[in-house]
């Protein structure tokens, strides 16, 4: 008995020991599990701090459990990033818990299932990846006319992206409102579409996608809609039958518009009626026929509608006439019937003509039936009425809760709140309309609709943040993984959308910051509950791009450069996620080609067109395999395009008309965005021969206010110039006091006035030599061809085989204070430019200037000040300060330019002021001062100068006017 008492003694002192080892292990672990999450930083993202939530020690299966908090999720995950946390977590526990297995938990997930599949060294997680689930039919929308094929990137596959908000009514004030201040001269709801509609669209589309955006994505302000059921002044709808085929009503209601405007819940898609015909397989068989009556002059989207019916075709042939010519597209009518179906951006004359027309043909490989119903051209004007008025904005500047209505969506995709809540309906909207058109395809399967095949959704969004220290705070990205038990409604899992949320970040830091050499912050990657994240039946992320409150952020975010980077960034994002997601291999599409340059050709009646390719530093892939050349003749669009395997190419040209050129690279991944454009002319009586050099590439944002006490944006010293126009710009900024950033209301640090709002600001279209070379074409008797500035710089171009140069100089100025200060992106003469130019002086050539800024762009160092006083004979005086008057006098004749932002011409807002430096005169001046503003020189060489750019001439009979003097000026001897 004794014997027994000391074994339980011992015993019990023993378990006893070691409950208080087991304690004191545990206490230890925690310690040091606290520090080492608390003292955590990831190397390429600005995550928070982290923290240990709990631990667990499985002693008998010799297993560590680590549960850390949410915050630790929101980094990025690689193979290497989650050896590296094993192995310091095993090298700062204590034995004998370093030798177990240890497994870290973050947001449910053990921390390697959240490396994304992209960029996993061996087993995929297939419960993400799409796998057997493909689709199979015919895209929704296919370009014929494509001169190319696209094999590795997009082609035929649907992609759903969105900007932000847009104009809402506001329900409890009644009233049209943004969904977020004005701030530094926008607002979220107008800059996110900066980045959508200019760049990533376009990208995805030059890479083979079908884009579907729940917001208008034309910012053409006309509409002009023609439809079998109404006819509206000279626009009209005609059938032609066939032999065997004649057009019927369909069953099914039509579109038709009653009305100009449209109250909550009523849907002009249940007004009309339909059209439809047997199909045939022979060409010009029986078609319908819409021609529009256009308001004016430009570019309009079209979009067609049609219902989809039983024994509809997924092939039905559609012709878009257009001042380029004819381009064809087949469209599925199988999938998407009762909604606007886009097809493409076109230039239109305005009026009625024969070659501004859409036109549908019954011919099919298929045997069954083409629909026709309405066809709109342009985005056209808001006209959802909400507390009595419409928002009285372009369509494309409203919420997708108004284009839902407008798009014939049931009133459930967009009034899930009966109409008591815009704010709420047009957030679940966006997602509402995705789950609508993919109802019922493969990767929707659940869902009753319209069957397109739509595979992920993206949200661009900015959010609000400040920082103090002036510092960048970067992107975040969002996703929902916690919901509908983790599965989208294919079966995939959720951690889809992690994966594509993950790639956003990664390729917007790498590129962003290899791009401008700076450090772009990586923020939290969330998963979060968000209506945009978690509703859409595919794979979804919303990015915050960046702050919209902090000035540091949107020094970059109004930069046109940076937006292409950004829209580069997301379209390779897009392409890579869904590459991965079908296993396939793919190609990066190029970047645009340089050196562009036309030449007089060696046979009669051609121009030799040459350029160089442009390789991509960042992507290996993006090399270009051929070139598309486009054509345009006079003041027609551009064609589709000829394919052509080298860098140059030899066009034949009629004498007595203008052609224009531009290129586009490309390869297996899609298709470059296009050079500048250039143009030529070969004069029928030929007495001289004129180079244009287009030196004007400036992109830029608005002048940058950066001190102390003051940071912002100058509308009013520079608007910036943004690439072709902008429609981010609210209006003016007047809140400038540093010491009130990060609040909201007049007088903090970036408000703003909305005067601007709506209007699409014209900016650098890269087409002025056409705008010169007609004022040369109206001259008479001189041909010319056109270049760009760095064909010249380079030697590719010599200047001695012209008669005149004309350089364009229009807004160039070195950049100073944006993005790309210190680099000589911009500069108005480049040494290598003064140099051709002084030895085309020292060949006795004739050189026209004209530009706003090549007085004040050349006065910062003696060396540049040298070559325009003793080169160019003049001097520089000041910038024109009072921006009231664009009007100048001179030749004769009094002229104007557009000072303030305008939709026609870019502003010439504070134009140089030249003066002549003996024996040099002056030939214009400004009204009313009288400032000098142009300057002569003859000589043993002739130069001619202007202080304002010459496109920026109002009218076209004075710029023809004054482009005859200066000829006649070279001329006379």
């Amino acid at each position: 008995m004794k014997k027994l008492t000391v074994l339980l003694t011992l015993l019990y002192l023993s378990l006893f020991n070691n409950t208080i080892l087991a304690q004191d292990l545990e206490r230890n672990v925690e310690d040091r599990l606290k520090s080492y999450f608390r003292q955590y930083k990831p190397l390429r993202a600005n995550i928070g701090t982290c923290k240990l939530d709990s631990f667990r020690i499985d002693y008998n299966r010799k297993k560590l459990f680590v549960y850390a908090g949410d915050n630790f999720a929101s980094q990025p995950f690689l193979p290497e990033i989650t050896e590296t946390i094993y192995q310091e977590l095993k090298q700062l526990l204590p034995g004998p818990v370093c030798f177990y297995d240890i497994q870290v938990i973050t947001n449910r997930k053990e921390i390697s299932e959240l490396i994304p599949n992209i960029y996993r060294k061996s087993k995929k997680d297939k419960s993400r990846l799409f796998a057997n689930i493909e689709y199979k039919g015919a895209p929704w929308v296919i370009n014929n006319s494509r001169p190319y094929n696209i094999s590795k990137g997009l082609n035929g596959q649907h992609v759903a992206l969105w900007q932000s908000h847009g104009k809402y009514f506001i329900n409890d004030k009644k009233e049209w409102g943004w969904q977020r201040p004005r701030l530094f001269s926008t607002t979220e709801d107008q800059f996110t579409q900066s980045f959508i509609l200019p760049y990533v669209i376009p990208m995805l589309q030059n890479a083979g996608a079908v884009v579907y955006t729940p917001r208008e994505r034309d910012t053409q302000k006309q509409e002009v809609i023609v439809d079998n059921d109404t006819q509206k002044g000279s626009s009209f709808y005609l059938e032609v039958k066939s032999r065997k085929a004649r057009w019927e009503k369909a069953e099914s209601n039509g579109f038709a518009q009653l009305k100009p405007t449209y109250q909550d819940g009523e849907n002009p898609f249940l007004h009309g009626t339909a059209r439809y015909a047997a199909t045939e397989r022979k060409k010009d068989k029986a078609f319908a026929e819409w021609v529009p009556e256009i308001p004016e002059t430009g570019k309009y989207a079209v979009y067609v509608t049609y219902q989809t019916m039983k024994n509809s075709v997924s092939d039905a042939k559609y012709l878009v006439f257009h001042k380029g010519g004819v381009t064809e597209f087949k469209v599925n009518q199988q999938i998407g019937g009762g909604t606007w179906v886009y097809l493409g951006t076109f230039e239109f004359d305005k009026g009625t003509n024969d070659y501004g027309m859409v036109v549908l043909s019954n011919e099919s490989k298929e045997k069954g039936i083409v629909c026709a119903d309405a066809v709109r051209f342009g985005g056209g004007m808001g006209n959802i009425v909400r507390g009595g008025s419409t928002s009285g904005l372009p369509r494309y500047l409203e919420g997708a809760r108004y284009s839902a209505q407008w798009y014939g969506m049931p009133y459930e995709v967009y009034g899930g709140r009966k109409g008591s809540n815009d704010y709420i309906d047009d957030i679940n909207t966006r997602a509402n309309a995705v789950n609508y058109l993919s109802g019922g395809s493969v990767y929707n399967p659940t869902e009753k609709g319209l069957g397109v095949p739509l595979e992920m959704t993206l949200a661009l969004h900015s959010d609000a943040g400040f920082d103090k220290e002036d510092d960048i705070i970067g992107s975040l990205a969002i996703c929902t993984t916690n919901f509908n038990d983790g599965k989208l409604n294919a079966g995939i899992n959720r951690l889809a959308s992690r994966d594509l949320a993950d790639i956003m970040l990664s390729q917007l830091q790498n590129d962003i910051s290899s791009t401008f050499n700076l450090p772009w912050s990586r923020r939290q990657l969330w998963d979060r509950n968000y209506s945009e994240t978690r509703l859409p039946a595919v794979p979804s992320t919303i990015v915050e791009l960046l702050s919209h409150q902090n000035f540091a952020d949107m020094r970059l975010g109004h930069d046109p450069n940076f937006k292409f980077t950004v829209g580069r960034a997301l379209y390779k994002s897009v392409l890579r996620f869904l590459s991965t997601q079908h296993n396939k291999d793919y190609i990066v599409q190029p970047l645009p080609v340089d050196h562009f340059s036309i030449r007089f050709g060696k046979k009669k009646n051609t121009v030799e067109l040459n350029w160089n390719a442009v390789n991509d530093p960042l992507e290996p892939t993006a090399k270009p395999r051929e070139y598309i050349v486009y054509t345009r003749v006079g003041r027609g669009g551009f064609d589709n395009g000829v394919t052509v395997n080298a860098t140059t190419y030899t066009a034949k040209i009629e004498p007595g008309l203008v052609y224009s050129f531009k290129v586009a690279a490309v390869n297996h991944g899609g298709e470059s965005f296009p050079s500048e454009i250039l143009s030529a002319y070969k004069a029928r009586k030929e007495r001289g021969r004129v180079l244009i050099i287009n030196g004007f590439d400036r992109l830029s944002a608005p002048a940058i206010v950066n001190n102390e006490q003051q940071a912002g944006f100058d509308m009013e010293e520079d608007p910036g110039v943004a690439y072709l126009s902008d429609i981010s710009i609210c209006g003016v900024q007047t809140g400038f006091d540093r010491s009130k950033g990060g609040k909201e209301g007049k007088g903090c640090l970036g408000y703003s006035t909305g005067e601007l709002e709506g209007m699409q600001i014209a900016g650098n279209t890269f087409d002025y030599p056409f705008i010169h070379g007609k004022a040369i074409q109206a001259a008479g008797s001189f041909s010319f061809v056109s270049c760009s500035d760095e064909s010249v710089e380079s030697g590719e171009v010599p200047l001695d085989a012209y008669n005149v140069v004309d350089l364009i100089l229009g807004l160039e100025k070195e950049n100073t204070s944006g993005i790309q200060a210190g680099q000589t992106y911009y500069k108005t003469f480049s040494s290598a430019m003064q140099r051709a130019l002084t030895s085309y002086s020292l060949y006795g050539g004739n050189i026209f200037v004209s530009g706003a800024y090549i007085g004040s762009d050349m006065s910062s160092s003696q060396g540049n000040r040298e070559f325009t006083e003793k080169i160019l004979k003049y001097g520089y005086q000041e910038s024109l300060q009072e921006n009231r008057s664009g009007g100048i006098s001179g030749l004769g004749k009094t002229i104007s330019i557009p000072r303030l932002p305008n939709e026609r011409s870019y502003a010439v807002t504070k134009p140089d002021c030249l003066v002549p430096l003996a024996p040099a005169f002056s030939v214009f001046s400004y009204l009313p001062g009288n400032q000098s503003a142009g300057v002569a020189f003859q000589g043993d060489y002739r130069t001619f100068v202007m202080g304002f750019p010459f496109e920026s001439i109002e009218s076209e009979y004075d710029r023809a006017s004054i482009m005859a003097s200066i000829l006649k000026f070279f001329s006379d001897k």
